[in-house]
């Protein structure tokens, strides 16, 4: 049985991978820029440096990742009023541009809706705690890869 639920992982992640890069193409956003977009709306404001550590990307990258997602009127970079070096920003996803991203991924929602209400309360928390701490593994699994 374990196998066959690290294939299915494995499956799901190679469809939700192709769903947002058709996303981000319909967006005129890259793969990476999605990811960091997800990252701010999920986790900001957020430094740049602290976002380039969730996404384990390099500062210099990040600084290109954000020039696009500003031009594109996804965020907005600004001052850090509680930061003792005045250069210091945060990052913050602009929330008039998330209609057009749900909008996307509204058959995926509608979907994931239909698929949950198959199941019973009980059912969802066992479900929900498995993908939760399948997702701390993946965390840590990155974090030993990225430190060794």
């Amino acid at each position: 049985m374990a196998t066959r639920i690290k294939e299915s992982m494995r499956e799901l992640n190679n469809q939700l991978a192709l769903l947002n890069h058709h996303v981000g193409v319909r967006l005129s956003l890259r793969d990476v820029d999605l990811d960091c977009l997800d990252l701010i709306a999920r986790h900001g404001p957020l430094s740049p440096g602290a976002l380039a550590r969730r996404a384990g990307l390099h500062p210099a990258t990040m600084t290109g990742v954000l020039d696009r997602l500003q031009r594109g009127g996804w965020i907005v970079r600004e001052r850090d009023p509680d930061a003792t070096d005045r250069r210091s920003v945060t990052v913050r996803a602009l929330r008039e541009r998330n209609a057009e991203l749900y909008g996307l991924y509204a058959g995926m929602n509608a979907s994931m809706d239909e698929i949950c209400a198959g199941y019973d309360a009980t059912q969802l928390d066992v479900i929900a705690d498995f993908l939760h701490r399948a997702g701390e593994a993946g965390r840590r699994a990155t974090d030993e890869l990225a430190e060794g």
